[in-house]
């Protein structure tokens, strides 16, 4: 997430970026995000998986239809993630 932050205000933002490139503080900034970024995905992912019915029961009972599910959850709280935190 750090690597896409970095590469967003690269192209997007140039003012913030030479701002953080003289101030010094690219990478504490990039790292930040990252640990952000991974801290809402892993607080996300539960709640979005019990939302949409994806418990033990059902992974026992039919894995690709778990696997699925996780698939979507997941993706939706990274997309949840790139839209707040990334490209904004």
């Amino acid at each position: 997430y750090g690597r896409m932050r970095q590469r967003y205000i690269k192209e997007h933002r140039p003012v913030l970026w030479n701002r953080l490139v003289l101030a010094g503080t690219l990478y504490e900034h990039l790292s930040e995000i990252e640990t952000a970024a991974q801290s809402r995905i892993d607080l996300m992912l539960p709640k979005l998986a019990e939302a949409a019915g994806a418990t033990e029961a059902l992974k026992a009972a039919d894995p690709m239809k778990w696997t699925g599910l996780m698939n979507s959850c997941k993706a939706q709280a990274e997309e949840i993630v790139l839209s707040e935190l990334i490209y904004n």
